[in-house]
Order: C-alpha cells, then structure tokens, then sequence
C-alpha cells in the first residue's frame, strides 16, 4: 500500500506537469539519478562487508578521474600480477564491489586480473548522481588504464552500462574494447525502464516526454537507441547472457531479447536464483568464469 506521504509526491508531480512539463521532467530526471545515501546502510549489509574486508584487503585501490568526477577501481591482481587478461567487473544500482566478490574470486581463480568498478555514488566512489552516460564514462576511464579487456562482467544496470561502453552509445565516449561480454540479470531496454519509472511516479504524456528528452541531452542520443538487444545485432562480441526466470527486478524477457540479438549471444536459464542471489550461485559464477576463458561454458551447465 503507498504511504500518504508516496502519494502527496506523486500528486506534487501531476500538478507540476501542468505548470512546467519541461522542468517537471528534469526533476525526474534528477530524481532517476540520485544515488542511495551513503550513510543508510542496512544491518544485512554492514555483515556483508565485515565479512568482505579482508577480500578487499587483497586488492589495489586506484582513483580514476572522469569527466564526472573520480571512481574507485579496485585490481584484484593473480600470480601474473599485471601480465595477467583483464576482466572488468560492474555492479549494480545500489550494489558495489563487495557483492561481486564470487564472480571477482571466480575469475582470479582462472588467473584473470580482476578490476571491480565501483560506479559514482555507489561503494568507495564518492558522489549521489549517477545515469548511464556518467557510468559509461567511468567505464571509459576504467579502459583507459587497464584496458583492453579480455572480458567484461556487469550485473543488472552494470550489464546495461556494459553494453552501451562497447557500443560507444553515449555521444563522446569513445567505445571501450573486449573480446567477451557477461551479462547477468540485465535489462536490455532503458526505453522501457524509463516508462517504468514514469508509471511509478504518476508522470503524464508531457512530462514522459520531458523526461526522455533529458536522456538526450546528457548522452547525445535519443532514449529510444539505448535499446540492448539491438546494439548487439550490430556488435558481434561473444556474449553470455544469464538469467533467473523468477526475477522479480529484471524480467526474463530481457534476457530473452538479448538472445534474439544474434548467434554471438549465448542464454543460459538459471531457475530460483532471483535478481541478487544469483551473483552467489555457484554454477553461475562457473559459467561466468569458463565462458571468459574460452568462450564456451563447462560441460555441465546447461543452457535450457
């Protein structure tokens, strides 16, 4: 049930549509972008990154400066040190390093150098705001150091991040190079994100409108081309989409447009490892290491 409070916002908003449209959707605008406050943490997250601490005592932290700001890379570095293939890792929205852990020990086992970017806002990076052209342009500073990448990881809109970095879909940024992508519970449309969170908000026609045109005016591109499935048709990187039907966050369907995309796009079905869960799963983190050494996935994983 929505609280009054939910309510008086969502009411604040129809009224501003009638009076400025325009001003009203760059307020959502602003609204999409803020990041959660540092400062909130949960009880189940403070354990989780107790029990992290010495996983990330392993690592060297960099600071990478952006147009935006600066971001924290953390480099998980293997016996190789920096002669090692270079994996990037991308969380989250409201996620960070931490979580990646099982995928970052998966791929250091198989002797990758790990670089786990904490996007703006979000784990050591500092800032509140953060959308794709400003995640895409921390992406972009992360490949300027440690790039190319043998493969690139991203979790939930770190995978959407990861698809429109290889695209060069952001006005600006040059594309950043891989030979593999690992996309896990990621939406492929932010087209329909945005309306998502339009209806969330209560927003009308005009401000709906509003709202997209805010989208071009950061990333150079109108919303409707920040479509995944359809910038992979056009960039044929072995990709390895993995997605858990009962994903309540991120459809399946997602993934499924995603396989449509191509040959060069792999799906494998991952039943009762919801949205979060499943960056824990070991079979998952199995597939996500295989696949970005060789391309193929372990004998026992199945794709059904």
């Amino acid at each position: 049930m929505a609280t009054v409070g939910f309510l008086l916002f969502r009411s604040a908003f129809a009224l501003a549509e009638q009076i400025a449209p325009r001003l009203t959707g760059r307020a959502a605008f602003e609204l999409f972008c803020r990041t959660p406050h540092p400062a909130r943490v949960s009880q189940r997250e403070a354990e989780v990154l107790r029990e992290a601490v010495p996983f990330m005592a392993e690592a060297r932290h960099h600071w990478l400066a952006t147009p935006h700001g600066c971001v924290v890379a953390h480099d998980f570095r293997g016996p190789e040190g920096s002669h090692a293939p270079v994996a990037l890792v991308i969380h989250g929205w409201r996620s960070r390093t931490e979580h990646m852990r099982t995928i970052v020990e998966a791929l250091r086992g198989e002797g990758f150098r790990v670089i786990a970017l904490d996007l703006p806002g979000h784990g050591a990076s500092p800032g509140r705001r953060l959308n794709l052209a400003i995640a895409v342009a921390a992406v972009r500073a992360a490949a300027d150091w440690f790039g190319p990448f043998a493969t690139v990881v991203g979790h939930s809109f770190g995978g959407a991040v990861a698809v429109n970095a290889l695209a060069g879909s952001v006005r600006g940024v040059a594309p950043v190079e891989a030979r593999r992508l690992v996309l896990v519970s990621a939406p492929s449309s932010m087209p329909a994100l945005f309306e998502d969170f339009g209806r969330f908000l209560g927003l009308g026609s005009r401000t709906q409108v509003a709202l997209a045109r805010e989208v071009e005016r950061v990333a150079g591109r109108p919303l409707a081309d920040f479509v995944g499935d359809e910038q992979l048709r056009g960039m044929p990187v072995p990709t390895l989409a993995i997605h858990a039907p009962d994903d309540k966050e991120v459809p399946f369907e997602e993934a499924r447009r995603f396989e449509a995309a191509g040959e060069h796009v792999r799906l494998m079905r991952v039943p009762g490892r919801g949205h979060r869960r499943i960056l824990a799963d070991g079979e998952v983190t199995e597939a996500i290491a295989a696949f970005a050494l060789h391309g193929e996935l372990a004998a026992e994983v199945s794709l059904a």
